[in-house]
């Protein structure tokens, strides 16, 4: 490949192609990741080059590339579901469970052709959609309609969906949480229409005032900007709160009063590591409220990728639309028909999800035994790296409630951030920068997310496997103290 100084020569420039597509940003794979690759290559053409032997990404919510095992229920349903010729061998009851054998059965019986390589209906296979609605049925307590679920290839094409169909230009507004998940400011940005943010508390734990969300909300109508809907993480991203249930009954009645679409991103819905709290579902707490379909719009994404599943490269998930009218159905459906149907491997773990084993069943002891030993060893890196960032000197690291991640603030010195400004860096980033050159430690600077002017921060995901923690916070608490006092003011 040769390499041009400049693209002046090409018929399509940085300065013609679409403009949504260059002011569009993510962070979580932006430019700490590309430099982290960089060295990685470096260390594997010549090992002990760098004063650390390996790269340890805490960037991304990515369990299974950092040795998370997947479930094993999960992975022979896929195998007996993708490869049906060996379901009728011998062979395959010593090493399948029963009820992993009957479950491929059933839904292979739902596919159309019994292939899972052949497409399915656009809003995925029909008997997939009837075992999610009886998930979220019991995980609620309320019923749900197989008709209203969407899947998607991860929770990302749903959001991507949603923005397509709410905004219409610039105009229109889409209420997010900051700090937030880089996802939702590059579709909005992409689909062409404004951000409009509310600022979560840290002093209160990231709490989510309703209070600020109606300043914000005023302050984009006297901008002339039609707020279409409401985004809330939870458990967040990147602040790993989940929110107490009174809370979210003073959000859900906020939404049907001024009549905005809640987008409930609740894909951490597995991921509550604190006993003080429970993960409740936006739909479970307004029909609670007992607000029905002509009381609030609101669609609620889940994904395969999180949990203590962590399938993120099988790109399953879906999104549950509740509360729009029958014309606007026709055009989401239309907007899935366009990409056929999400891939058929992700349908189906979806479905394994939202309905994994029950107790009586052969796979049960064994399902259960590897859910519990991910979450509490989640519960413990989650609390280990806490307890080690609130020990580092002006750095406050809230409680990870939930998630994946933990997004401690830093408090720079003057010099530090003059020493940003001057190789035209965010301060958050020259730190992170920095982090990863000396010790191979990734995180994400928190200007990826946003957050409040003046403060600083980083993501960094709870997920090395346990016995790479403590190499984590070593690296991490020498790499701190050695920066504090290069630019102590």
């Amino acid at each position: 490949m040769g390499s041009y100084s400049s693209d002046s020569s090409f018929p399509v420039t940085a300065s013609n192609i679409n403009p949504k597509v260059v002011k569009c940003e993510y962070a979580v794979r932006g430019e700490i990741v590309t430099l982290a690759q960089k060295l990685q290559e470096s260390l594997n053409a010549n090992p002990g080059s760098h004063p650390f032997d390996e790269i340890l990404y805490c960037n991304i919510g990515n369990p299974q590339s950092l040795g998370q095992k997947p479930i094993t229920f999960f992975r022979e349903v896929l195998a007996l579901s993708d490869h049906p010729d060996i379901l009728d061998r011998a062979e395959t009851q010593g090493l399948f469970s029963a009820d992993s054998i009957k479950r491929a059965q059933t839904i292979l019986g739902q596919i159309p052709g019994r292939a899972t390589g052949a497409y399915s209906h656009s809003q995925g296979v029909k008997g997939l959609r009837d075992a999610i609605a009886a998930g979220i049925e019991a995980r609620d307590g309320f019923p749900a309609d197989p008709n209203d679920i969407f899947l998607t290839d991860g929770a990302s094409p749903a959001v991507h969906t949603m923005m397509q169909l709410l905004i219409r230009s610039e105009n229109d507004g889409i209420l997010c949480p900051i700090p937030q998940y880089p996802l939702y400011s590059a579709s909005i940005a992409l689909h062409g229409g404004t951000l409009v943010p509310y600022y979560l508390d840290e002093a209160s734990g990231w709490g989510l005032e309703l209070s600020e969300v109606k300043k914000q909300l005023e302050d984009a109508k006297s901008k002339g900007i039609s707020v279409r809907a409401l985004v809330v993480i939870n458990p967040g991203n990147p602040t790993g709160q989940v929110l107490s249930e009174e809370n979210q009954r003073e959000i859900v009645k906020f939404c049907k009063q001024e009549g905005l679409v809640l987008l409930a991103d609740e894909v951490y819905q597995e991921n509550v590591y604190v006993p003080e709290k429970k993960f409740h579902s936006f739909k479970k707490v307004s029909r609670s409220l007992e607000y029905g379909e002509s009381d609030i719009t609101l669609v609620s994404f889940q994904s395969i990728s999180k949990g203590y599943h962590g399938e993120c490269g099988k790109r399953g998930g879906y999104m549950e639309v509740t509360g729009f009218s029958a014309e606007v159905r026709e055009q989401v459906y239309k907007l899935a028909s366009v990409n056929l149907c999400s891939n058929i491997s992700g349908q189906i773990l979806s479905s394994l999800v939202m309905s994994p084993p029950q107790v009586g069943d052969e796979s049960y002891e064994l399902y259960k035994a590897e859910k519990d030993a991910i979450l509490s060893s989640l519960t413990r890196r989650a609390k280990a790296l806490e307890d080690a960032l609130n020990k580092l000197e002006g750095v406050s690291c809230n409680k990870a409630e939930g998630a994946m991640y933990l997004f401690p603030r830093i408090r720079l010195p003057e010099k530090a951030i003059k020493a940003a400004e001057a190789v035209n860096k965010a301060p958050d980033a020259f730190y992170c920068a920095r982090l990863l050159n000396a010790t191979g430690v990734v995180v994400v600077p928190g200007s990826g997310f946003g957050q409040v002017p003046g403060t600083w921060h980083f993501r960094c995901t709870i997920l090395p496997q346990e016995e790479k923690i403590p190499a984590i916070v070593s690296r991490l608490t020498a790499f701190h103290e050695k920066f504090i006092d290069e630019f102590r003011d």
